[in-house]
């Protein structure tokens, strides 16, 4: 764990991580059905928030002993589950993943933010996997705009203007399905349409430090009903009185 600790500290991500058995595997999906049967598949697709709040076995996901061993070899022991969402992206649609970095919508100050992407399905190139530009979570925040190109999954709209992206330095994240990827929430991301008929679904699960607190940005106010301690014990209750 030391070595992937040090990868990451330099690199600013992590990728090909395997985390679910087969037999988790089958049975994640076979829930993530039932949910697109209760909401529909085209809710699934894009609206499915907090739902590790309604659903036990999301919860069950988020606190992985395989998953949270990683995720605690970065942050440390005291760790706190900040926000949670599905992506059931791009059946051969428009919709795409500009440049940017989720710190820049997360209004958390005091430490890290780190991402994972649990993959129920195999993400690849023709279906949108990931990219990251290695190491630009040394940089600090750059600036975003509103994107240029219509199609934007991001809910703010915004990217990182182009000039400011070395898009030359971009590395692609394959995943097979229960295998994930984990970045800094510094570091420039994105995706590309699906160019497939293939399904990219996984999960999106974000993790902070205990002794990180949420901050007000008048230009994006957020409330972070969905915290919950994963790991270790929260001795600074930052969060606890910022529900709706």
């Amino acid at each position: 764990m030391a070595r992937l600790q040090e990868i990451y500290n330099k690199q600013g991500y992590l990728t090909g991580l395997p985390i679910l058995s087969k037999t988790e595997l089958i049975e994640a999906r076979r829930a993530f059905s039932e949910l697109e049967k209760q909401f529909s598949e085209e809710y699934t697709k894009y609206h499915l928030h907090n739902v590790h709040l309604e659903c036990e076995w999301v919860m069950s996901l988020a606190k992985h002993p395989r998953l949270l061993q990683a995720v605690t070899a970065i942050l440390g022991p005291d760790v706190i589950l900040a926000v949670k969402a599905n992506e059931n992206p791009q059946e051969n649609e428009l919709p795409y993943v500009a440049w940017h970095q989720d710190m820049r919508y997360w209004s958390i100050a005091g430490g890290p933010v780190l991402s994972v992407w649990l993959a129920l399905d195999d993400s690849l190139k023709e279906n949108g996997a990931l990219q990251v530009i290695p190491g630009s979570h040394c940089s600090g925040i750059l600036p975003h705009r509103q994107a240029r190109r219509p199609g934007n999954m991001l809910s703010v709209n915004q990217e990182i203007p182009g000039e400011l992206v070395e898009a030359e330095k971009a590395v692609l994240c394959p995943l097979l399905a229960g295998q994930m990827s984990i970045h800094d929430g510094l570091l420039v991301h994105a995706s590309d349409p699906n160019t497939s008929q293939r399904r990219r679904c996984g999960f999106v699960i974000r993790y902070v430090p205990t002794c990180t607190y949420p901050i007000q940005d008048p230009d994006r106010p957020r409330k972070f009903r969905a915290t919950v301690v994963v790991s270790g014990q929260d001795q600074f209750n930052h969060f606890s009185n910022n529900s709706p």
